[in-house]
């Protein structure tokens, strides 16, 4: 049985509860200090008794936490936190300030197995898949030392639809309103193209929104780039999307990393706007961002970011058929912090 009690839903923690003689309604108080007082010790869930508190001690039942090895700061107010789990293995979250707006882009592998060629954590051994506890305490941890979180995306290190349960049941536990209450519009899960996934997030209960990242409208292109395409092409990843706008009548964002001279010119622009005709979606451009080790100084990959006239001209075109558009101009790059560069300061670990 797994002891954590930081890595199970509400309904879980009252199960767990009612089988150790207790009145179910002592599970609130267990999940509500882990989640919105954030207990680091049984010892701390003050209003159980003394003597449940000791029989959860003396039965192995704890409260994991992630350690905080160290904390990066870029001029543009991006901040990266470099954590360790229980086993010495790594991970890093990534916090982006606009205004008001806190979004935390939280990790849910060890590694990554897609093996994306624009993405540092693709050249990463993938080790294992995070609990959904160690997804949760991401933001417990960040959100205790600054602001609160409004928003959760799922694009840090790792793939989510190939550890979907704990991915689903963290989005639970993080839009629970006796936990951290964020609002289920406010949580996004990032996939390369897993079609499995999307069609299993489109029969849950609950709605959270779905990004894919798409990056050519073409399968050779994309096949090139995103290996994972030879599995899953556009024209089956496309039916996918379908299939769960109609089940959940949500919008859908589609990411596309602009690289110079790959895949920024206006006919692929207007290859993509053809192929998302009649999709309810918004397109995010993402300036491509370099990777390396801060210890290595050799660029990763031979690619370039698009230049702002290109990738202003790019989304001009989608813009002129009715595209939501919205270009992402680099964020915490000087702490490897931006889009595709996580796990860049671990490569030579």
């Amino acid at each position: 049985m797994d002891k954590d009690l930081k890595n199970k839903t509400l309904s879980e923690l009252e199960q767990l509860v009612i089988d150790l003689g207790q009145k179910k309604y002592q599970a609130k108080y267990i999940f509500s200090f882990i989640h919105s007082l954030d207990a680091l010790d049984i010892s701390q869930i003050t209003p159980l008794a003394k003597d449940f508190r000791k029989q959860l001690t003396d039965n192995g039942f704890y409260i994991s936490k992630l350690n905080t090895v160290e904390t990066f700061n870029d001029p543009d107010g991006t901040v990266k936190y470099l954590f360790e789990l229980p086993d010495g293995y790594r991970i890093e979250t990534v916090l982006l300030s606009d205004d008001q707006r806190k979004t935390l882009c939280v990790s849910t592998q060890v590694g990554c197995v897609m093996n994306c060629v624009f993405c540092a954590t693709g050249k990463l051994k993938f080790r294992r898949n995070l609990t959904a506890a160690e997804i949760v305490d991401q933001v417990n941890t960040v959100q205790s030392k600054d602001s609160k979180i409004s928003n959760v995306v799922f694009m840090g290190m790792g793939e989510p639809m190939e550890n979907y349960d704990s991915v689903i049941k963290a989005v639970r536990i993080l839009n629970h309103p006796q936990g951290k209450n964020i609002g289920i519009r406010h949580l996004t899960v990032s996939t390369c193209g897993i079609i499995p996934g999307i069609l299993k997030l489109a029969q849950e209960d609950i709605h959270l929104r779905l990004a894919i990242s798409l990056n050519a409208p073409t399968n050779v292109l994309r096949s090139k780039l995103m290996p994972i395409n030879k599995k899953y092409p556009l024209e089956k990843l496309l039916k996918a999307v379908s299939t769960y706008q109609n089940k959940t009548e949500l919008r859908v964002t589609f990411e596309y990393i602009l690289i110079d001279g790959l895949n920024d010119t206006v006919l692929y622009a207007q290859m993509l706007a053809r192929m998302l005709r009649g999709y309810k979606c918004n397109i995010n451009l993402i300036e491509y961002n370099p990777h390396r080790a801060t210890s290595n100084q050799r660029p990763a990959t031979t690619f370039a970011a698009s230049d702002r006239t290109a990738m202003k001209r790019f989304a001009a075109v989608l813009e002129n058929v009715g595209i939501e558009t919205t270009i992402r101009l680099k964020k915490g790059q000087q702490i490897n912090a931006a889009c595709g560069q996580l796990g860049a300061d671990l490569l030579n670990i």
